[in-house]
């Protein structure tokens, strides 16, 4: 690993450099043509702010992969790779970005979205990645094509809407990415995939700089939001790398964790609040893509936290999950087994939660009357 290092660096300074010098310009560009975030009940901003910020994460990523990796394959005089499969990979990212953007600009229908979403997570399987086997989770092992397929979209789709509905305050989608893309980073590193470890540095060191312009940034200055331009590429980018490290690493003999473990345990916080929500929704017969107030960080902060101070408790609880979950499968706990466990310290925090804000709100109330 350590003679990728300076290759590694080399992607992500170069990913956040053309991301530091690309944001300020979307945000001129979001100024003279009026693409705004508009505050309203239900968001957690006050005034209008830029919103195409996730437009940085696609062209800095393959800029910076790009030039690192030309370094690298100059120094090892290896040559590049670019297949058919390659080209339909890039096809499919820039589907999803050019999604992203349309509906920042002009507000898609949810129905059309659903389907060119759809659409670009087929090309996954199409390409020979697809989730095959799902490693003793409920007992499973190697799954035939008619279901693999299906369900490698499925699982491409749950992400990349988990990461585009929890994009709900500064910083979550972006830290949930960062402390994804840090980890991918160190694992494609260790199993001495170079094209994998790069384009993950690259992308974050995007989505690094962009976190410091949207947490840090003030309003009517430097603040800007990702959009779905932003939020739907990481998400298809994340889910991509995801079923990738699963089919590397279910021949690495050197490793002792299941291969499904981690993609699982990195996504716990945004799939298991989708489904929340979703349930939820269904129950109480409402429109399954209609915009509310139930998601993690909306009821988070109904507890009295500040935003910053919700992002961290979530994150804190996201890096919490994969450490527990590494432990128990260290202890040759089932995949399975730790699933029922997440689901049931997940289904803890939201009686904790909901008990702190039912007693508060009564009180707040009374402090406004």
């Amino acid at each position: 690993m350590s003679s990728l290092c300076s290759y590694i660096l080399l992607a992500f300074l170069v990913g956040a450099i053309f991301t530091a010098f690309i944001i300020p310009l979307i945000i001129a560009f979001c100024r003279k043509y009026g693409f705004f975030d508009q505050p309203n009940q239900r968001k957690m901003h006050k005034q209008a702010v830029p919103r195409l910020g996730g437009l940085a994460f696609l062209p800095s990523m393959a800029i910076g992969a790009a030039i690192a990796l030309l370094v690298y394959y100059s120094h090892t005089y290896v040559a590049l790779e670019f297949n058919i499969t390659s080209a339909l990979m890039i096809l499919g990212a820039t589907v999803i970005y050019l999604l992203g953007l349309l509906d920042d600009i002009l507000d898609l229908s949810a129905n059309l979205k659903f389907f060119v979403l759809a659409a670009g997570s087929a090309i996954l399987p199409v390409c020979n990645l697809q989730i095959d086997n799902l490693y003793g989770f409920f007992g499973i092992y190697d799954l035939p094509l008619w279901i693999a397929y299906p369900l490698t979209v499925l699982v491409i789709m749950t992400i990349v809407n988990s990461i585009n509905l929890i994009d709900g305050i500064d910083g979550l989608a972006s830290g949930i990415s960062i402390i994804c893309l840090a980890i991918f980073v160190y694992l494609f590193a260790d199993l001495r995939s170079v094209m994998f470890t790069i384009l993950s540095a690259s992308l974050l060191g995007s989505v690094v700089l962009f976190f410091f312009f949207n947490v840090f940034g003030k309003v009517g200055k430097w603040k800007i939001f990702m959009g779905d331009s932003g939020s739907l590429i990481l998400g298809y980018v994340l889910s991509y790398l995801s079923v990738k490290y699963m089919m590397v690493t279910q021949n690495d003999i050197y490793t002792d964790i299941n291969p499904i473990l981690i993609p699982y345990s990195l996504f716990i916080i945004p799939v298991f609040d989708l489904v929340r929500v979703a349930l939820s929704r269904i129950i109480e017969g409402q429109p399954m893509f209609r915009a509310d107030q139930r998601h993690i960080h909306h009821i988070v902060m109904r507890c009295g936290l500040t935003m910053h101070k919700a992002l961290f408790v979530i994150l804190l609880m996201m890096v919490a999950f994969i450490g527990f979950n590494l432990c128990l499968n260290a202890a040759e706990v089932p995949v399975t087994i730790i699933f029922f466990i997440d689901v049931a310290l997940y289904l803890l925090f939201l009686v904790v939660v909901y008990s702190v804000m039912h007693r508060r709100e009564p009180l707040m109330e009374l402090v406004e009357k």
